[in-house]
């Protein structure tokens, strides 16, 4: 096996492996190893009306890209959110008091109501500290798949957290991509 060595522009020397036992055949494609190509999926998920709040929505989910997620030994799982007034977290998949506390929390630190400093009030005032939770939070996850499973932690669930007083249906594109 041919060693070599590679400096970074720190001037750290690193070795490297060749996967060719023989110079000779670095350039013949029949020696190279068989790698599995890279495939994608996408689809778009419609969440149904949830009441504000934090809710778990990881089952929702899985049973809607299931089927795709099962073709996938290893890859990423992307999530975004078709909404600004709504957001995607990854939290306690477990104990309903953590949604609950959060938003607690979220209510006391983005104000609301006629003394709201905000000047978009256009539609609602629930607008408004809806866009800010949501940037607090954002719109995107992103997850390891692992052997047809989303590789997440024992007690991580995905949360989408509805931030308007009024429920709507929500939309999320789940693209996976990997081998």
């Amino acid at each position: 096996m041919q060693v070599s060595s590679i400096c970074l522009a720190a001037k750290v020397p690193v070795r490297v492996k060749s996967l060719h036992k023989n110079p000779a055949t670095i350039n013949d494609p029949t020696s190279m190893p068989m790698l599995a190509a890279p495939k994608w999926s996408q689809k778009t998920i419609t969440l149904p009306p949830l009441k504000r709040g934090c809710h778990l929505v990881t089952s929702k989910i899985v049973k809607e890209v299931g089927q795709e997620l099962s073709g996938f030994k290893c890859g990423l799982a992307h999530l975004f959110l078709h909404h600004t007034s709504a957001s995607l977290t990854i939290n306690e998949n477990y104990d309903y008091d953590v949604r609950d506390d959060t938003e607690a929390f979220l209510n006391q630190i983005v104000p609301e109501g006629p003394s709201a400093p905000w000047k978009h009030t256009l539609e609602g005032p629930d607008d408004m500290p809806a866009h800010i939770k949501s940037s607090m939070f954002g719109c995107a996850l992103t997850i390891p798949i692992t052997n047809g499973k989303l590789n997440m932690g024992t007690w991580q669930g995905i949360w989408l957290c509805e931030h308007r007083d009024y429920p709507t249906s929500r939309t999320v594109v789940v693209t996976l991509n990997g081998i």
